[in-house]
């Protein structure tokens, strides 16, 4: 069983700075993928940038350029810095990890029960 908590969310004006963290906790296994993803009001729930076993990291089109996805493996830390906030970056963060070799990624959030999910964390920007 894996936790994970995340934490960094606010409201911020736009052009302003976040930095969101995931801590993972419990048997924190090495061979994952992990990622943040985020769920619009109304919207599915979308990737956003992940980084995989090798620590190799993979963004959304939609958000390349302003975000960073690191890792602290001696931790078990994620983190999500988003720079540039934009209103259409208001959302709940969610960060997830789940094992690496599979089907999951950006483009397909892994279902419950093939990945572990935080509770998330609340991005609200205001224009």
């Amino acid at each position: 069983q894996v936790t994970l908590v995340e934490s960094g969310g606010g409201s911020v004006p736009a052009g302003g700075s976040l930095n969101l963290s995931c801590a993972a906790s419990g048997d924190t296994y090495s061979n994952v993928d992990m990622g943040w993803f985020r769920q619009r009001t109304g919207k599915e729930r979308e990737g956003v940038a992940m980084i995989d076993v090798n620590g190799t990291p993979s963004y959304a089109e939609s958000v390349k350029g302003r975000i960073t996805i690191s890792k602290d493996n001696n931790k078990n830390i994620l983190f999500l810095q988003i720079n540039s906030l934009k209103p259409e970056d208001t959302a709940m963060y969610y960060c997830a990890a789940w094992l690496a070799g599979g089907v999951y990624g950006l483009d397909i959030p892994p279902r419950d029960g093939f990945g572990y999910w935080g509770q998330g964390t609340q991005v609200t920007v205001s224009s």
